[in-house]
């Protein structure tokens, strides 16, 4: 270890979190190899011994064997100039009031379930949340290897459709909410920002972060002028620290818009879905009148709805990968 490797501890948990994955890839390679030599013992072995005790254990080990191959083929899949990144997440609840803002709040929770069981971690930049319940967008960072790898597949609409607890009537409800990614980008960029091309104004914070939040105009709202992006920090307690996560959100955001301009217009990654209803949605999430959860762009289903909200969503995003 190079002397001075700790002074920037940043940048030296980058490295390790950056092994460690590394050496999970080659575990889970080699696992994979001594699991194909165990299933070519046993059908040697079942050439003998032939029982169909014998055979549903050749069939569970195949199963086990299939699954890891299935893992470890998606995570080749991750091979986009940022996809090892960190990943910078935005949800915002939709037309329709207190309907759309619970059901922004029920993605979030959907998205910090399967956060933990990525064995991520995450950091809510933003939170706006509305006094009669629900959220009206909130903004997080999501850090672990290849986050932004995975959570891209969640970028678009998503629609509800549910028996509102809101409508004394018990009538049918269809919500919509949108999800931008992001990937974090500290380093390594050529993206040139003119102070004179930005708005920065400062407020009072408010929503989740702690009492400290709302005791002076820490929170930091900046506009890029030339394309319209807003980006806003207001969870941490110094203007400065919220200043920095803002504009780390605000150059990642103007990279992808650079990314996406060699091929078409900047309204294509920062408009597609302006408006967040009908029609525009990539998924739907339906409780009524049957059980579904649909991927409109891979034709990827499951009738699992609650499984899903609880942070089941490999079956989905490995299915986008692999469409794409």
């Amino acid at each position: 270890m190079k002397a001075g490797f700790w002074d920037d501890s940043d940048k030296a948990q980058e490295i390790f979190d950056e092994l460690n994955s590394v050496k999970d890839d080659v575990e889970n390679y080699d696992e994979i190899e001594e699991k194909i030599e165990e299933v070519k013992m046993m059908l040697e072995i079942s050439k003998e011994d032939n029982t169909e005790e014998y055979e549903k254990e050749i069939s569970k080990t195949l199963k086990n064997l299939e699954k890891n191959v299935d893992e470890f083929k998606i995570k080749t899949l991750l091979v986009g100039e940022y996809d090892r990144n960190n990943a910078i997440m935005s949800i915002h609840a939709g037309a329709g009031g207190t309907e759309a803002q619970d059901w922004a709040e029920m993605l979030l929770r959907m998205y910090t379930r399967w956060i933990a069981d990525k064995k991520y971690s995450y950091k809510i930049t933003d939170y706006n949340q509305d006094t009669e319940g629900g959220i009206k967008s909130v903004s997080l960072i999501v850090q672990g290897i290849n986050a932004y790898g995975f959570l891209k597949s969640e970028k678009g609409v998503h629609r509800l459709v549910r028996i509102s607890p809101f409508d004394q009537q018990k009538r049918r409800h269809t919500s919509f909410a949108s999800v931008d990614v992001f990937p974090e980008i500290k380093d390594n960029h050529d993206i040139q920002i003119d102070d004179k091309d930005l708005k920065i104004d400062t407020y009072r914070a408010s929503g989740a972060g702690g009492q400290h939040v709302n005791m002076t105009d820490s929170a930091v709202r900046i506009t890029h002028i030339p394309t319209g992006v807003t980006v806003q920090c207001q969870t941490e307690r110094s203007q400065i620290a919220n200043r920095k996560y803002a504009m780390d959100m605000l150059i990642a955001k103007l990279i992808m818009i650079k990314e996406e301009e060699k091929r078409e217009k900047i309204e294509d990654i920062q408009g597609k879905y302006n408006q967040i209803a009908w029609g525009s949605q990539i998924r739907s999430y339906v409780f009524q009148p049957y059980t579904l959860v649909k991927d409109h762009r891979t034709n990827c289903e499951s009738s699992q709805v609650q499984d899903v909200l609880d942070g089941d969503l490999d079956k989905f995003i490995n299915a986008y990968l692999s469409h794409n």
